[in-house]
């Protein structure tokens, strides 16, 4: 004999519908506690895979060195520009480090650009060739920075996305000229658009490619070289720097941890400031992973919590319905049920109920990326601004439905079901059959 047969499933969803939005609601504690872990899980997972997109964008096989001002008091009493950061014999130094496959050099200021009338204020980027390809951009039009551009230090520019637009918005920007500061550059190419990078801690600030401007380096060093001062009201304050930063590409993922300590032992000996830091994506990457763990099992069981006050409310909807049906059992009983009959038929209702929870549940689980992107758009159409305001992170990241948080929601909705109902069964199944047949 099956531990449930037919006939007992069959009573088991009759005496639910006799109560049918008692059924309902309790069904709804299920839905709400199943659809939570999936949803959750999504979002973590999506939040997760955005950040590490960034950090992997920044290349596994990368090391990243970058210029760090000094803190004030480091510098007081100099007078004049003061210098820091990283210098081209770094650039020499690092280099030569055996597992080094190849350095990219950049130096960055803020600039003022302007077409016509048209200002934008942006980032002015002196770099080599590789830039474009260390930074996972494209050319959209035009073409970027040549080897050729390099050796002559032409006075040719790649506009960005967002510079293209503001400062071109009916003209097509290839062969026209741009103003910065004394010197005109020839646009010679527009960038694909992309995604603004994380921050991360302090030596590698988030970074917005949509207004930046890409110049030969070495026409950065020849038409503006490494003074800067800007000057305000009242005010003077110049610096002197050579590189912004350096980004190393080690031959092997396996010679990155090395490498970096290599950089580093090279590097400290001409540093006495603490002018410069070392990133290793691949390290951050690591970690990233491993707060992806902790952040999925945090979720995880906030979203179980749900699932036990479902579980709950199965167990106080089933006490009820064991008062209700207490002559119904004595009848039973006295016709020849036995414990076990009246056991099952009770455990049945029960996983009817969070069964139900769990496969409707599931149905609103997989509506996370819809309804997330429907949420979306009603707020960029409704409230701009504010969204606007939002970080990249926020505004972009997409919920990612985990394979294996069905099943393991599901799972758990039928075993809560299960659990919960067990208690009310066999209080059931233990009642007195003559008590029972006495009850008003």
């Amino acid at each position: 004999m099956h531990l449930f047969s037919l006939r007992t499933w069959q009573l088991g969803v009759k005496a639910l519908l006799l109560h049918p939005l008692r059924s309902l609601l309790t069904v709804l504690g299920i839905f709400i506690g199943v659809a939570s872990v999936i949803w959750l899980l999504a979002i973590g997972e999506g939040i997760s895979a955005k950040a590490q997109e960034q950090i992997a964008g920044l290349g596994a096989e990368n090391i990243i060195v970058r210029s760090i001002k000094p803190p004030s008091e480091t510098t007081a009493g100099m007078s004049g520009p003061v210098p820091y950061g990283l210098t081209r014999a770094d650039y020499d130094r690092l280099v030569r480090i055996p597992t080094i496959k190849d350095a990219l050099r950049i130096r960055e200021l803020r600039r003022q650009f302007r077409f016509k009338d048209r200002l934008l204020d942006g980032r002015l980027v002196a770099c080599t060739p590789d830039y474009a390809a260390a930074t996972v951009q494209s050319v959209a039009s035009g073409r970027f920075i040549s080897a050729a551009d390099m050796i002559n230090a032409k006075n040719v520019c790649v506009l960005a996305d967002g510079a293209a637009a503001r400062l071109f918005p009916y003209e097509q920007p290839i062969g026209h000229a741009i103003h910065v500061d004394a010197d005109y550059y020839q646009v010679i190419g527009v960038m694909r658009p992309r995604a603004s990078s994380a921050g991360i801690g302090g030596s590698l600030a988030a970074q917005d490619f949509s207004r930046d401007v890409y110049i030969p380096i070495q026409t950065h060093w020849k038409r503006i070289g490494d003074t800067t001062v800007t000057r305000g009201a009242g005010t003077f304050e110049g610096e002197i720097l050579e590189l912004s930063q350096i980004t190393l590409r080690v031959r092997s993922v396996d010679d990155v941890p090395r490498t970096a300590e290599v950089v580093e032992a090279t590097l400290q000996p001409f540093h006495k400031k603490s002018d410069y830091a070392v990133t290793v994506p691949l390290e951050l990457l690591e970690q990233a992973r491993t707060t992806r763990l902790m952040f999925i099992v945090l979720l995880g069981l906030i979203a179980a919590i749900s699932l036990v006050v479902g579980g709950i409310g199965i167990m106080n909807i089933m006490l009820a319905t064991v008062t209700e049906r207490t002559r119904e059992i004595g009848i039973r009983r006295a016709l020849g049920a036995k414990r076990g009959d009246i056991t099952r038929q009770f455990l049945a209702e029960t996983t009817v109920l969070s069964a139900l929870g769990g496969v409707t549940g599931i149905l609103g689980g997989l509506t996370c990326r819809p309804l997330s992107a429907l949420a979306r758009g009603f707020m960029e159409s409704t409230f701009p601004t504010a969204m606007n305001d939002l970080p990249e992170l926020v505004r972009s990241v997409e919920p990612q439905i985990v394979g294996w948080s069905i099943p393991l929601a599901f799972g758990i909705s039928v075993a809560v079901g299960v659990l919960f109902g067990l208690y009310p069964a066999i209080r059931a199944a233990r009642m007195d059959p003559i008590e029972a047949l006495r009850h008003q």
